[in-house]
């Protein structure tokens, strides 16, 4: 198994090399075995495993904490609505934050489905801080009804998050539509056979600076890849 990372925008981006410093967790996890992912310093791709036996695979990447600067407050503004997250807006004001110059700590909690063999199996919560759980398996079952999916933070479903839904079609289009998850933490994500998919859902909760300047804002990225076979 070969596999790349890549960070970016609707299937496009910037390919990172195997580097241990910039993740916290790199994982296979396939029945009842998880094994940590291993590679040199500057492997691209940063996964080159073999795999022993057939069925579903799940690749789990934790990135390590990263963080930027806001100096434009409209930048802001429509992060956090396109994210549907405008409370954040008046907790900030009533925190009595800057309108610029302050930062956000953020990081990323990735998980894809691939397929070895028959592809059979399933996937599962991982114990990841926030992670989207598929509640079918794309590559055996019949999703002809939606890919159902459930989305966690802390262990805990998501009451009414927001799910970005990214779909990949034949001619490499790339259609976007959002979602809200049920008191439950559950989306049916229509799909089509053939097309690629990254679901998309982010966890923005208030931080306390630990030092000048530090970081009063954490956005917290869960990810989860896969493809619907024809």
């Amino acid at each position: 198994m070969r596999a790349a990372l890549r960070v970016g925008q609707e299937f496009e981006g910037s390919e990172y090399a195997y580097v241990p410093r910039n993740f916290r967790r790199f994982d296979l996890v396939q029945g009842g075995s998880w094994v940590p992912v291993e590679g040199r310093v500057g492997d691209r791709p940063a996964l080159s495993s073999e795999i022993a036996a057939p069925g579903l695979v799940i690749v789990v990447h934790e990135t390590s904490d990263s963080t930027l600067t806001y100096n434009d407050w409209q930048k802001f503004v429509n992060f956090v609505t396109h994210k549907a997250a405008e409370w954040v807006l008046a907790e900030h004001q009533s925190r009595g934050l800057p309108d610029k110059g302050f930062r956000e700590r953020y990081s990323r909690y990735a998980k894809s489905l691939i397929a070895v063999g028959d592809g059979a199996g399933e996937d599962r919560a991982v114990g990841l801080l926030t992670e989207i759980v598929a509640e079918a398996n794309p590559y055996t079952d019949d999703v002809s009804g939606g890919m159902p999916v459930r989305i966690l933070y802390q262990d805990a479903p998501r009451d009414g998050a927001q799910l970005e839904v990214f779909e990949k079609a034949f001619d490499g289009t790339v259609s976007i539509v959002t979602y809200t998850a049920d008191g439950d933490g559950r989306v049916i994500v229509p799909v089509k056979k053939g097309h690629w998919y990254l679901l998309d859902s982010v966890v923005l909760r208030a931080l306390e600076p630990e030092t000048e300047n530090g970081p009063v804002w954490e956005s917290l990225w869960a990810a989860l890849t896969f493809q619907v076979p024809e």
